[in-house]
């Protein structure tokens, strides 16, 4: 059975994020992830993570100001400074909170400019140089271009092709299945082929990324594909629940019924 993990930037934001935790775990969620936790303390989170239970399954290194349109620094050579900078930042929340996954955002770049190739594999060895040695994963995402224009990463056999080149045991694939679906299709057969290298996983239905169950895929097929594949990491819930986030926690249930 897929292990869930509550991704707290976008589910139960009708709490402060601080209360998200508790309200996650009453829920029945025994991970959680999001998008960044630098506006808070480490010590804080780590508490909240401890007093309920809660393993924490992943988080993005620093990207910039995502209210500006900033998508992270990877493949941005004129910010290579601020990428290498904002590792050691990402390691002591990553301490504190024993997360193992770490998403690095590549940024807005041509994918077909050589000095942002380059530069985006020279920072992803520099992060799995720096996280590596902690027991930590780096992971890539490729994001759908419908919602993420300018992205440098937005196709599948590239990040494979990225992470096969570069051969560091601890870059992995971050399969988001609903990038996935609107950028290429055919997801539970990419899910087979690339299993060997996933790191994570993350769901939301297409196209509105609402909860699993309201789109165009059958979601619980994919949920059970994942179990026949040996899939045991955890499937991050990145969705925008339709109605109230406790409103939309019907398909769940079945799963957390099961522990």
């Amino acid at each position: 059975m897929p292990r869930f993990a509550a991704n707290l930037s976008l589910m139960f934001t009708e709490w402060p994020f601080l209360d998200r935790f508790a309200a996650a775990a009453d829920q029945g969620f025994t991970a959680v992830e999001y998008l960044f936790p630098y506006d808070f303390a480490a010590e804080d989170i780590a508490r909240r993570l401890s007093d309920h239970g809660l393993t924490q399954a992943l988080f993005n290194v620093f990207a910039g100001d995502f209210a500006k349109g900033e998508r992270g620094f990877a493949a941005l050579p004129s910010r290579k400074t601020e990428f290498a900078a904002s590792l050691p930042q990402a390691l002591r929340y990553a301490q504190a909170t024993g997360v193992k996954r770490l998403h690095v955002m590549a940024g807005l770049a041509n994918p077909a400019d050589p000095r942002s190739v380059t530069c985006f594999g020279e920072s992803l060895k520099l992060a799995a140089e720096t996280f590596g040695p902690h027991g930590i994963n780096v992971l890539i995402e490729p994001l759908n271009t419908r919602d993420n224009a300018g992205y440098f990463l937005t196709d599948f056999a590239f990040a494979m092709s990225t992470i096969e080149a570069l051969g560091l045991p601890n870059l992995k694939l971050q399969f988001d299945i609903y990038h996935r679906q609107i950028l290429h299709g055919d997801v539970t057969k990419a899910l087979a082929a690339m299993m060997p290298l996933i790191g994570h996983v993350q769901t939301a239905s297409v196209p509105l990324r609402h909860e699993p169950g309201t789109g165009e895929l059958d979601d619980s097929y994919i949920f059970a594909t994942l179990d026949r594949l040996g899939y045991d990491g955890f499937v991050g819930c990145e969705y925008r629940p339709r109605s109230g986030t406790v409103a939309g926690l019907g398909w769940i249930k079945p799963y957390l019924a099961k522990k």
